[in-house]
């Protein structure tokens, strides 16, 4: 069981709209390092890699099928589908430990979440290339909040027109909170590294809005 919180929701407020933000200009994403107590983490990454469905994703280039190594899984509240990449995918139901890591991290950031997409690296042979979580059914300013479990890898951040970029390296444990314009003119990236031989699942937590409202 994951431990309860106990603040004040004024404390949380505060410091999600702390100034600490790790992009230069045109975006506000917040780094809160250790969210999870790192003694928790293995626990939540066995219990979360065991209970969980996986999936291998599966999509067609140039009439072949590509199966993607990594692992993945989708979770929504009211059958809510999500599209990105050309694949559809349909949710399960939150699994009680996810449904409470989703609690905790909402009240931390003073922000609603429906739904959550799970990644599992099995190493750093396995990441995730360029790309913004900019799909329309997230509406124009997405606050997504990114929770990394086991190994530590390198995350990083490209400007749309000026190409700079930000690296940090995230923790088991460590959270990162993308809102604002961040989306629109920041994409991001997981490299892979041959450094890297443990897993890392990662949780992003999002909120699907109403399929039938334009934006």
């Amino acid at each position: 069981m994951l431990e309860k919180l106990d603040f004040a929701p004024n404390f949380f407020m505060n410091l999600f709209t702390s100034t600490y933000n790790i992009l230069p200009f045109d975006g506000e994403t917040i780094f809160l390092s250790g969210f999870i107590a790192f003694d928790e983490t293995q626990s939540i990454l066995n219990q979360l890699t065991k209970e969980i469905t996986w999936e291998n994703e599966k999509f067609n280039l140039y009439g072949k099928e590509i199966i993607v190594k990594r692992k993945s899984a989708w979770f929504a509240e009211n059958n809510l589908k999500y599209t990105y990449s050309k694949i559809t995918r349909t949710p399960q139901n939150f699994i009680p430990i996810l449904n409470e890591l989703k609690q905790r991290i909402e009240i931390k950031s003073g922000a609603k979440f429906n739904s959550c997409l799970a990644n599992l690296y099995h190493n750093g042979n396995e990441g995730m290339s360029w790309h913004a979580d900019d799909e329309k059914e997230l509406g124009l300013k997405p606050i997504i909040a990114s929770l990394s479990l086991g190994a530590s890898r390198r995350f990083s951040f490209k400007h749309n027109e000026t190409k700079r970029k930000v690296d940090l390296n995230l923790n088991s444990g460590d959270l990162l909170i993308m809102k604002g314009e961040t989306q629109k003119n920041w994409v991001h990236a997981l490299p892979k590294s041959k450094k890297v031989t443990a897993p890392r699942l990662n949780l992003t937590f999002r909120f699907i809005h109403d399929p039938h409202l334009s934006f």
